[in-house]
């Protein structure tokens, strides 16, 4: 009578491994686009001309293979994909761990956990609703805070306008540490579940690499709105 519990207990474990590996996977998918932006977003600091030909350029990419913003919108359904997946995986997991707690008790801190790791779930959540407004604000409505105007065609004075508003920059600066925190944990975790961290000078390179990317990413997008709300990025 006990196979049937282990035979249960077998799948319920690799099913957990499957969801750990479409969160790695699209984690880290999203980590190579994050690094791409970030530079796009960096052209910035080389004048009006410089950022809208950037943009531009991503329109025409592929061509005439691909039709006119064919390249975008193939990258476009593959960021939902593997955000479809991300977060998907993580609600079932999350699920998970809510159900192995079949007694109640006194949740105690883990002093050896980082704070990154504690809020990796939270953090996920605020991470999307930001994607939701990020969206709204330069990509599908185009919204301009400064004025309340839509649809706006010029994405360099709409990314000086939304940086102008000192409260846009506030918000997108707490959603970079968020994002930081986000990718500083999320990094480990997705190269230990692919087998990265077996040794301890691999999950010390592992570490490693969390810090790096969290910085670099954080600081990186960090820059524009910055120089934008005093005075160094302007129209």
């Amino acid at each position: 009578m006990a196979t049937p519990t282990l035979v249960k207990g077998a799948r319920a474990t690799r099913s957990t491994i499957a969801l750990k590996m479409a969160m790695a996977v699209s984690g880290l998918i999203f980590v190579g686009y994050l690094l791409a932006h970030m530079y796009g977003n960096l052209k910035a600091f080389g004048g009006h001309d410089s950022f809208n030909e950037y943009a531009h350029h991503l329109r025409e990419l592929g061509e005439p293979m691909l039709p006119h913003e064919g390249f975008l919108w193939i990258m476009r359904l593959l960021l939902i994909v593997a955000l479809v997946v991300h977060v998907a995986a993580a609600a079932a997991l999350w699920r998970r761990a809510g159900q192995a707690r079949t007694v109640k008790y006194q949740v105690k801190r883990n002093v050896r956990s980082s704070l990154s790791s504690r809020t990796m779930r939270w953090g996920g959540v605020t991470l999307l609703l930001f994607l939701i407004w990020h969206l709204l604000n330069f990509t599908i409505v185009k919204i301009n805070p400064a004025n309340g105007d839509t649809g706006g065609e010029d994405p360099y004075n709409l990314m000086v306008d939304t940086f102008d508003t000192w409260w846009m920059t506030l918000i997108y600066l707490a959603a970079m540490l968020a994002l930081a925190m986000h990718i500083h944990h999320g990094t480990f975790s997705a190269l230990q579940t692919l087998g990265f961290t077996n040794t301890a000078s691999s999950r010390a390179r592992a570490r490693t690499a969390g810090w790096v990317l969290a910085v670099v990413i954080g600081v990186g997008f960090s820059l524009v709105p910055l120089f934008t709300l005093f005075g160094v990025i302007t129209k």
